[in-house]
């Protein structure tokens, strides 16, 4: 008999793997054609059950850009805007401001106010002061403050406050506001009488020898009124114009006790005028403008001035309710942050 050969392990023929023993192209139509598999399974899939009841969609709401905080994201977004913004915030000021102070004004980098604050003042809308370090509202933006309050639409309101205050004491009233170191007639309203003293709307005069003048010194910070003091020329137009400082810190002192100014023929010859502030309907301290009658001294003496008072501050109260509804009507500033 034969004996049965030894048992030995069976061993597997090693198989290269499917896509090793295919070319290339065969390869890639296999992955290529098990790619629909996937996604037929996937189709195939049964739905999650939903649990509740299905919530209805929400619509979208649209806020329109009504508030402060809309404006300031509207107006970030534009550097034609920021500079607007950072001449207003500089305007507002009642001191010239540095630059660390702008910043926190405007809340914008320091690199974008600096190179904002540059192309401004080589465009002549903010002057640095002595001390190279302070900004303030240049003569570019001055004169187009001035046109844009000598020709604005509000002007019509302002006239007729104006020409019920003619109508009520009979001699020429105007409205003005402090430019620099002049008083500036925005509005101005004449008499019927025959003997009068023409002065146009946009006429200049010192601030240091007029009624109005003396009212916006007054008024002013003690600060930005010791820089004007400063820069004044203090000349001499009749024998009683005010001459020195001294004399003229005496006046506004007086000015600010009794509330109202005079101007006792001291640009003009033969020419009397009281004036009463207008003052910033969100703060009594600052004065908007001022409301003044302009008379002959031979018709309307210095010591009968003060009997027009009452109706002086009639029209003033109109002028800052006129200014408080403008300011109310005219979205503010978006940077962080008259009718005349």
């Amino acid at each position: 008999m034969r004996s049965p050969p030894e048992s030995r392990p069976k061993r597997r023929a090693a198989h290269p793997p499917v896509a090793a023993a295919l070319p290339a192209s065969s390869t890639a139509r296999t992955n290529a054609s098990a790619l629909p598999t996937a996604r037929a399974r996937t189709s195939r899939a049964e739905p999650v059950p939903r649990r509740g009841p299905t919530a209805a969609p929400v619509p979208a709401v649209v806020v329109a850009p009504d508030n402060d905080a809309d404006v300031a994201s509207s107006d970030a977004s534009s550097p034609a805007l920021r500079l607007i913004g950072l001449l207003e915030q500089v305007s507002r000021a009642d001191k010239p401001q540095t630059l660390t102070e702008i910043i926190g004004l405007t809340g914008q980098p320091k690199p974008t106010v600096y190179r904002m604050l540059q192309q401004l003042e080589q465009a002549g809308f903010l002057v640095k002061e002595p001390d190279g370090k302070r900004y303030a509202p240049g003569p570019r933006l001055s004169r187009l403050a001035e046109d844009v309050l000598l020709n604005a639409q509000v002007r019509a309101n302002r006239h007729a406050i104006l020409q019920r205050l003619v109508d009520e004491t009979g001699e020429t009233c105007n409205f003005t506001m402090q430019s620099g170191t002049d008083v500036v007639y925005l509005d101005r309203v004449e008499t019927a009488w025959p003997l009068r003293f023409h002065l146009q709307p946009g006429s200049r005069v010192p601030l240091h020898c007029s009624a109005s003048g003396k009212l916006f010194l007054a008024y002013m910070q003690p600060a930005q009124r010791n820089r004007l003091l400063d820069l004044l020329r203090y000349q001499r137009h009749t024998p009683n114009t005010i001459t020195t400082r001294i004399q003229l810190e005496t006046e506004l002192a007086r000015v600010r006790a009794q509330g109202y100014a005079l101007d006792d023929e001291e640009y003009l010859d033969g020419l009397v005028c009281i004036a009463v502030p207008v003052f910033d309907p969100r703060g009594r301290q600052k004065v908007r403008g001022s409301v003044a009658i302009q008379a002959p001294a031979s018709r309307f003496p210095i010591d009968r001035a003060p009997s027009a008072l009452p109706a002086l501050k009639r029209a003033a109260e109109a002028f800052a309710e006129a200014i408080a509804a403008t300011a109310d009507a005219t979205p503010s500033s978006g940077v962080r942050t008259m009718p005349a």
